[in-house]
């Protein structure tokens, strides 16, 4: 498939993608779109033109929201149609768009010219602890190796509640927080702005059609309520969360914000990269089963920026691959108790790391607490991150000739207040 758009083979966006995002055009209203190279394809004015008129859509107009809500609560058969559509629109065979100068005019936006918003209305977001490695770093710095995991980590996913009014959109700077940490050589805590400062290479995914409220979504079912998958950073503060976690889990630590990228890549656009789960030891419940239960080769990557380095440096190249617990056992997990969920909620999968060194997805484990502070390539150093880091996380599948890629979620650390 080729589209008449004029794509370069490392875009993160061809026309096997077409991820949905919200845009602004420098003139006009919030509405949905899909990105097709260096270009935004304006559906809300597809929609005006009837090519969304389809049984699938039972008549209604969504493209021209300031959110995919309402698109998202339409459920599968609607979004592989939209997709369909669009596919067919932007195809170099078909003349529609591709004829029509006028038309052309009106739709396409260069993506330079627009400004990303939030892809939805983010009603309520959980992130999990997914990640063997991650998990398995984390719980040697704090137990030692012998007791890494908990109990429970190998039996259910473990995850916890956080807050979806400070889930902003790539792009938005982030203010280092302030809370209460306790010194390793003081008995009492001190207030103050966090000298630990950290990203987590995360990804997440929208919820579509909900469920009712004590009816729980089966795992071979998962699929059919998941709609896409952004990038997303789970920005933290390490030594607030140390003093604060015990025994009730994150709080002030994480919740000031949390980064996701603009564009929604879809299931459909990832099914080429789409992996068999690998086989879990021990065997699940019955209720987290299914045999065909999927995970996905996606490349991830965190670049960081310095006030003195002029160039994003890599620090960190890992695989969704490496997640232990599969998207649709999350989701299967969080509603088994009759949780609902709605449109527009946000599962995340927590911090993404390898088994190497350099394939750990946060400062606390590149750095092992700080114990082994990373040499940039400018001679600076970093034990956690510092004011005027920017710090980018970006993510692809390759194919032979084109990759499915998630743009990216950036975001430049602030002093405290």
């Amino acid at each position: 498939m080729k589209s008449f758009i004029d794509v370069a083979p490392a875009s993160h966006f061809p026309i096997q993608n077409l991820p949905f995002g919200i845009f602004k055009p420098a003139n006009g209203s919030a509405r949905v779109g899909v990105a097709i190279g260096e270009l935004v394809l304006d559906l809300a004015v597809l929609e005006e033109r009837g090519h969304f008129r389809v049984p699938e859509f039972d008549g209604r107009n969504v493209f021209s929201a300031d959110s995919l809500n309402s698109f998202l609560a339409l459920g599968r058969p609607a979004w592989r149609k939209a997709r369909a559509v669009t596919q067919h629109l932007l195809n170099s065979e078909t003349p529609i768009l591709r004829d029509d100068a006028e038309l052309r005019a009106r739709v396409f936006h260069a993506q330079k010219d627009v400004t990303m918003q939030l892809p939805a209305r983010i009603g309520d977001y959980t992130d999990f602890y997914s990640s063997y490695h991650h998990a398995h770093n984390v719980g040697t710095m704090l137990r030692g190796p012998d007791n890494a995991l908990m109990p429970n980590w190998k039996w259910l996913p473990v995850a916890y509640h956080g807050r979806a009014s400070s889930i902003v959109v790539s792009g938005t700077d982030v203010r280092r927080p302030h809370g209460q940490t306790r010194p390793p050589d003081s008995a009492a805590p001190v207030f103050g702005a966090s000298r630990s400062f950290d990203f987590e290479l995360e990804t997440a995914f929208l919820i579509g059609p909900g469920n009712p409220l004590g009816s729980p979504i089966a795992i071979d079912q998962a699929a059919h309520h998941i709609f896409g998958l952004v990038m997303m950073n789970d920005w933290s503060a390490r030594d607030v969360q140390a003093w604060e976690y015990q025994p009730l889990g994150p709080f002030l630590a994480k919740n000031f914000c949390t980064s996701i990228s603009p564009w929604v890549v879809t299931l459909e656009a990832l099914e080429p990269f789409r992996k068999p789960l690998p086989t879990q030891d021990p065997e699940p419940l019955p209720y987290l089963r299914a045999p065909d239960d999927f995970t996905y080769d996606i490349q991830l990557e965190a670049h960081l920026q310095t006030r003195t380095l002029t160039a994003p440096h890599t620090i960190t190249r890992t695989n969704f691959q490496n997640l232990y617990w599969s998207i649709a056992q999350q989701l299967a997990h969080h509603t088994v108790n009759g949780c609902n969920l709605q449109p527009g909620d946000l599962l995340a999968s927590g911090t993404i790391s390898g088994a190497t060194e350099d394939s750990r997805g946060c400062m606390l484990e590149l750095t092992w607490r700080g114990a082994n502070p990373l040499t940039l390539p400018n001679g600076e150093t970093r034990k956690w991150l510092e004011d005027g880091d920017r710090l980018t996380i970006t993510g692809w599948a390759q194919a032979d000739g084109y990759r499915v890629g998630f743009g990216e979620v950036t975001g430049q650390i602030l002093p405290a207040a």
